[in-house]
């Protein structure tokens, strides 16, 4: 993998409901700062210019009540046709390249941070591995994501499987990364697994450091 800076850019993956945002919490609270992928889409979606061309494609069907954009009412719109969902890509990705190059700059900066974590639905998918240190897969049972993803989301099994055939295979994510770990239903081993996997990251990082300056 590319060197990313002085701290350690680390990146999850794993299947919808995996628990990526479960994840990403616990590697907060031992100091790394998370960049959260979907918070930026959220964020995108209250830009006037988003709004204005989000509203030209498919107009007033997608703008909710309070006058934003309706995250649900779009998602039925673009998982169900390909064409639909590559624009609207073509539309958000460079803006949050753009917004997530400004946050890992100014997290390398800033010295109470430890490392960066990038919280992506889409890691490999958009190439986003190639400027991690190091890549976590949290590994569940389909069974438990299913359970997870309609009681959280109200998705069918129908609407799961169609949104992760248009994603890596998790097979090939899970030979792909660096660390895996498992998820099923114990917090405390799934906290204790992270710690591990995140002082092991950090001690390779000062070790390549130590190496580049010998």
């Amino acid at each position: 993998m590319e060197p990313s800076g002085k701290k350690p850019i680390i990146g999850l993956a794993g299947g919808i409901g995996a628990g990526k945002s479960s994840v990403a919490r616990i590697l907060e609270s031992l100091g790394a700062a998370v960049i959260d992928s979907d918070q930026q889409v959220r964020e995108l979606y209250s830009d006037p210019h988003v709004m204005s061309v989000v509203r030209q494609w498919w107009g007033e069907c997608v703008i909710g009540r309070d006058g934003c954009v309706d995250r649900q009412a779009v998602a039925t719109i673009v998982f169900k046709a390909a064409a639909e969902l590559e624009r609207l890509e073509r539309l958000l990705y460079p803006r949050l390249a753009r917004g997530r190059e400004e946050q890992i700059k100014v997290h390398q900066r800033d010295p109470s941070v430890r490392a960066i974590v990038l919280d992506s639905p889409k890691l490999y998918e958009v190439g986003l591995d190639k400027i991690c240190d190091a890549v976590i897969f949290i590994d569940v049972d389909w069974t438990v994501r299913s359970k997870r993803v309609t009681a959280s989301r109200g998705w069918d099994l129908a609407q799961l499987q169609q949104r992760e055939k248009l994603l890596i295979s998790l097979d090939r994510k899970r030979t792909m990364a660096d660390h895996i770990v498992e998820n099923h239903a114990d917090t405390a081993a799934l906290s204790g697994e992270i710690r591990r996997v995140f002082s092991s990251i950090l001690a390779a990082g000062q070790n390549d450091v130590t190496s580049q300056c010998s």
